[in-house]
C-alpha cells in the first residue's frame, strides 16, 4: 500500500523552517529597503557578509529566549504578534549597542527607523505565510491510534497540548472483542475491520500502536498492521511518539521493561562531558555569587521589613545516589512555616511573604544555591531535588522516581523550564517525566537549551 497522504512536517523540520526562513525574510526585506530607499546602513552584499552573520546570530539568539520559535504560540497570530515586536526590538537594540561587529551608527537616525521596519516586516510577512500555509489543516499530520480505551484520553490530551499539528482522526480498540469495554466519545471509534478503509478515506500519515500490553492486541490487528508494515507504511510505538512530541518519558505506560525504555546517556559516564560541566558549574556559581552580592542590600533591607527573621534558609534534600544533603535559599515564607509538619508548596501558597513572592518569581532565592554546586551537592542543570519525606511518598506511587538520582540534582533542568510548579503527586510525575528525558538524552546542546529556556523564565518571570 501506497502512502498518498499529503504532506506534513514534523516537529524538528518546522523548527528549521522558522528559523530559515526568519532569517531569509529578513535578508529581502533589508535589501529590499535598501534598493527602494536611501538606505546604506545596513548593505546586503559580498563585503559585509559578517553584518549578517551578527544579525543572524543575534535574531537567532533572541528569538530563542524571547519564545519566538515555541511552536504553540507561532502557530497563532496573536500570540506571534507581541514576541516579533520584542525580538526586532531587542536585536536591534542590542545590534546598535555593538558597533565593533557591526556598522557603524548612522549620522541620519531615519537609517535606524528603516533598519527596524526592514527587519520588523520581514518577520511579519513570513510569520504570516507560516501561519496561513505551513501550520493550516492542509499540512496537519493525520493519525490513527490503535490501544486500550483506558490509555486514549491522556495520549489524546498529551498530543494536542504538545503539538497543534498533530491531528488524531480517530482510535482501534483492540480490546473491542470484550463485551465490557469502555468507550471513549472525544475522537471517533472504528473497528478493526477498517483500518485500510481509513487510511483511505481519513487520508492517515501513521499509526500509532498505544497498548500497554502488546498481549491484548487480536490476531486480527495485529495481521494487518504487520501487512502495512511490510507495505512501508508508518507504523509506530506510542512511547517514542510520546517522547519524540512531547520531550518527556511516559513512566506510566513503560512497565517494568526498565531497560528497554530508558537506554541513558552516555555522557553520564563520558568524563569530558562531566569535566566540562564541573568547570562551567564552578565558573556559573562565581558569577553568580558576584550577582548575588550585588543583590544582597535589596535582600537584606526586604528580608527585614517584608520577612522579618533570618536571612538564610535551609533544608535537607536528597542528592545524587540518594545521598542527603543541606540545600542553602533566602527566606521566602513566614516564620514556623511548617510548624505542623512537611507541606506541598503551591503556587499561590499563603505562606509565602509578599518580598518572598518577588524573589520567587525572580528567581533570586536560589542565588544561594550556587554555594551548593561549588560544594558539588547540585550541579547547574539537573532534577530539582526534593525533600527525603516527600521522595518517600512519591517513590510509592510515582514508578522509577528513584532514577532521577543517578545524577546530580540541578539549580534549574529540563522540567523547570518545561512543566509548571510541582504541587501535587500528578504535578510530580509530569516533572518526572522531563527529568528522565533529560537523563535519557543529555547532552551539551540540550544543555544549552535549558539555560536559553531558563533566561525566558526569569525574563517574563514564572518563577514560583
Amino acid at each position: 500500500m501506497d502512502n498518498t497522504s499529503g504532506i506534513h512536517f514534523e516537529i524538528s523540520e518546522r523548527k528549521i523552517l522558522l528559523r530559515f526562513f526568519d532569517l531569509l525574510s529578513i535578508g529581502g526585506s533589508l535589501y529590499l529597503v535598501s534598493t527602494i530607499f536611501n538606505f546604506d546602513y545596513f548593505l546586503v552584499n559580498k563585503e559585509h557578509w559578517a553584518w549578517m552573520l551578527v544579525l543572524a546570530l543575534y535574531i537567532s539568539v533572541f528569538g530563542t529566549v524571547l519564545e519566538l520559535y515555541d511552536l504553540q504560540k507561532s502557530s497563532r497570530m496573536e500570540t506571534v504578534v507581541s514576541t516579533i515586536i520584542l525580538t526586532t526590538s531587542v536585536t536591534v537594540l542590542f545590534y546598535l549597542l555593538t558597533p565593533f561587529f557591526t556598522p557603524s551608527l548612522p549620522d541620519n537616525r531615519l537609517q535606524i527607523i528603516y533598519f527596524y521596519i526592514a527587519i520588523l516586516l520581514g518577520l511579519f510577512v513570513w510569520r504570516w505565510a507560516y501561519i496561513t500555509f505551513i501550520s493550516s489543516p492542509r499540512f496537519y499530520k493525520r493519525v490513527l491510534l490503535i490501544g486500550e480505551t483506558s490509555n486514549i484520553k491522556s495520549i489524546v490530551k498529551a498530543f494536542n497540548e504538545a503539538d497543534p499539528n498533530y491531528v488524531i482522526v480517530g482510535y482501534i480498540n483492540c480490546e473491542s472483542d470484550k463485551k465490557d469495554a469502555v468507550k471513549f466519545t472525544a475522537v471517533k471509534e472504528f473497528s478493526s475491520k477498517q483500518i485500510r478503509k481509513v487510511i483511505k478515506d481519513e487520508g492517515i500519515s501513521e499509526i500509532v500502536v498505544a497498548s500497554y500490553n502488546s498481549e491484548n492486541i487480536t490476531p486480527t490487528i495485529y495481521s494487518e498492521l504487520m501487512s502495512l508494515l511490510e507495505k512501508g507504511f508508518p507504523i509506530k510505538e506510542y512511547t517514542q511518539v510520546y517522547e519524540d512530541i512531547t520531550y518527556r518519558v511516559p513512566v506510566q505506560f513503560v512497565g517494568k521493561d526498565f531497560y528497554k525504555y530508558f537506554p541513558f546517556s552516555r555522557n553520564n559516564k563520558n568524563k569530558f562531558y562531566l569535566a566540562y560541566r564541573r568547570l562551567l558549574d564552578i565558573i556559573l556559581s562565581v558569577i553568580g555569587l558576584a550577582i548575588g552580592v550585588l543583590f544582597l542590600p535589596l535582600n537584606l533591607i526586604g528580608n527585614a521589613l517584608g520577612n522579618r527573621g533570618k536571612l538564610f534558609y535551609t533544608q535537607e534534600r536528597v542528592g545524587k545516589n540518594g545521598k542527603p544533603f543541606t540545600i542553602y535559599k533566602y527566606r521566602s515564607m513566614v516564620k514556623n512555616a511548617e510548624s505542623a509538619g512537611a507541606v506541598w508548596a503551591s503556587k499561590n501558597d499563603s505562606r509565602v511573604t509578599p518580598f518572598g513572592r518577588f524573589l520567587r518569581t525572580s528567581r533570586l532565592d536560589e542565588i544561594p544555591q550556587f554555594i551548593n554546586i561549588l560544594k558539588g551537592d547540585m550541579s547547574l542543570i539537573g532534577p530539582r531535588p526534593e525533600r527525603p519525606v516527600f521522595v518517600k511518598e512519591l517513590s510509592q506511587v510515582i514508578p522509577f522516581y528513584e532514577t532521577r538520582h543517578i545524577v546530580k540534582p540541578g539549580l534549574t533542568g529540563w522540567a523547570q523550564v518545561k512543566a509548571r510548579y510541582g504541587s501535587s503527586v500528578d504535578d510530580s510525575l509530569l516533572k518526572l517525566q522531563y527529568d528522565l528525558f533529560y537523563i535519557k538524552h543529555r547532552s551539551f546542546m540540550l544543555d544549552i537549551n535549558i539555560v536559553i529556556k531558563t533566561l525566558s523564565t526569569v525574563i517574563f518571570f514564572r518563577g514560583q
